[in-house]
């Protein structure tokens, strides 16, 4: 994938910007987002295999990073990899949102939809974007929804993969022509100056 396919026409020097960090699993590392957004600075804390609770328990790591913005893309493993219910990854997720928010009261947030996968995902993986659709003004984020631009009705386009979850160089070129509009948007949301207030998350969740 070349740089220049997804390169925004007039991006701004990375010495306007702060770092955009990548948070998340396997797709989130396998990404090459310094060549794809070559106006960005940018830091990849993605680790292949992670979960909800497994970005929960790093997240030590992302704060001390200081970055301007967080694009967060992390699920698809508590259903494969450990059959988590529908609540448990809306949980997770919803957590590290409010941990990020409360510790990094000026960063900006943008949630990205769990993405499609194999066809036998889709009810919870739709299910659980929903509630964090509904869930990211809560935490004064942003929400893009991946999924239209990835699926072929209810798995992953097959042109986008080679084993029904990760993604192939075409997949990445689909998934990074929504991110950039995405991150433009994020920057022109006013960072907050102060800490939200405590989030019931009882009261937020599925």
């Amino acid at each position: 994938m070349t740089a220049d396919a997804v390169q925004p026409d007039d991006a701004a020097s990375t010495e306007d910007h702060g770092a955009v960090l990548f948070l998340g699993d396997s797709i989130t590392a396998q990404g090459s987002w310094d060549t794809w957004l070559p106006d960005e600075r940018t830091v990849n804390q993605g680790v292949g295999g992670d979960t909800t609770d497994g970005v929960l328990a790093r997240l030590d790591d992302v704060i001390a990073q200081q970055p301007e913005v967080i694009v967060l893309l992390v699920g698809t493993n508590d259903f494969g990899n450990h059959r988590a219910s529908v609540e448990h990854v809306v949980r997770g997720v919803e957590s590290v949102l409010v941990t990020l928010r409360r510790e990094l009261p000026g960063v900006r947030l943008l949630l990205v939809s769990i993405l499609p996968r194999q066809a036998d995902f889709s009810t919870k993986i739709e299910e659980a974007n929903r509630h964090l659709r509904q869930f990211v003004a809560t935490c004064h984020a942003q929400y893009l929804d991946a999924w239209p631009a990835l699926a072929d009705g209810d798995h992953l386009d097959d042109r986008f993969t080679d084993d029904g979850l990760h993604l192939t160089e075409e997949g990445y070129r689909a998934y990074v022509a929504e991110l950039v509009p995405a991150l433009e948007r994020v920057r022109e949301l006013p960072p907050m100056s102060r800490s939200i207030q405590a989030i019931d998350l009882d009261g937020a969740s599925a």
